[in-house]
């Protein structure tokens, strides 16, 4: 009767041990953050009239390249026009995203401060992930094998770019056009826009978070690959129904207008061919490397007899 309390115990030794271990990982990576989030409370004009005004500004560079694009589609119609003597014609207005008529207020006594030390600590969390994930690396790596160790020291590397590439592309992407959707759209010329800034935040962390969580999509596919739970023909499959739950992505993290939606879809599309390509490379080595074993196998078996 004594076996199965033991068991027991020997469970909670062992989760208390993981514990004991994971305590000094954690401890440095709450320090982290807080010392970035504190460094980022006192760059204040940076991170709210810079960093988080920024998108609906017209010298934002979304804005500006999108306002330069549509002038030169206006100018490629007036050529056309001019050539064939139609009457093409480009709304130069419609790429303004920085033209947007809002005033941002605060509605609560204590508003501006927290909004202050929100941003400051998502800051700290945002710059402090490629340190936090070497904690975690670092945590895992004495269960790992060689060969796991191998094909995972790469692990901050690629998961950092993936996050801060899909976290640029959120900002600088769904969150202009976001904006300009949503501060644009008019349900009755009565109604003024007054935007609260908490909201506004919201939207700019959402957007930018969500999209960088999203471009995560290659890295997991791999993970999944090595663990034998997915595979290239799999993914090839199901490639009509992955788009369609794209498209879903897609639709949530944007704004409802159609342009918005290609403009993201593309992209998204682009990191599941990706997973493709890359699940399909991981099985043609994996497959090679056990084709070695085996032919080292069957060579030292001949030399033995």
């Amino acid at each position: 009767m004594s076996k199965p309390n033991a068991g027991t115990e020997s469970a909670e030794m062992d989760f208390w041990a993981h514990f004991a271990a994971l305590r000094p990982h954690l401890v440095r990576d709450t320090a982290a953050v807080v010392v970035i989030a504190i460094a980022a409370f006192f760059a204040r004009h940076l991170l709210i009239d810079v960093v988080l005004f920024g998108p609906k500004s017209a010298g934002f560079p979304t804005n500006r390249l999108l306002l330069e694009t549509g002038h030169g589609l206006a100018a490629l119609c007036g050529w056309i026009n001019g050539l064939t003597g139609l009457s093409l014609s480009v709304n130069t207005e419609a790429f303004d995203v920085s033209n947007l008529d809002f005033r941002v207020i605060n509605t609560a006594m204590a508003g501006q401060f927290n909004l202050h030390m929100k941003i400051s600590f998502v800051t700290g969390l945002v710059l402090a992930m490629p340190y936090v994930l070497w904690e975690f690396w670092r945590f895992v790596k004495p269960a790992l094998t060689q060969r796991e160790i191998a094909a995972t020291h790469r692990f901050v590397f690629w998961v950092s770019a993936c996050f801060f590439t899909g976290l640029f592309f959120g900002y600088f992407v769904i969150v202009p056009l976001s904006v300009s959707f949503f501060i644009n759209y008019e349900a009755s010329a009565s109604i003024v826009n007054m935007i609260d800034v908490n909201q506004y935040l919201s939207t700019v962390i959402v957007a930018s978070l969500a999209s960088a969580l999203v471009f995560q999509l290659p890295l997991l596919v791999y993970f999944l690959t090595r663990m034998g739970l997915v595979s290239s023909s799999f993914l090839k499959r199901y490639r009509r129904h992955a788009f369609v739950g794209l498209l879903v992505i897609a639709a949530i993290i944007t704004p409802p207008d159609i342009f918005s939606l290609i403009l993201v879809i593309i992209p998204l599309y682009w990191l599941y061919e990706l997973s493709i390509r890359l699940s399909a490379r991981i099985e043609r080595r994996d497959a090679a490397a056990g084709e070695a074993v085996a032919a080292a196998v069957i060579s030292a078996t001949s030399d033995e007899n």
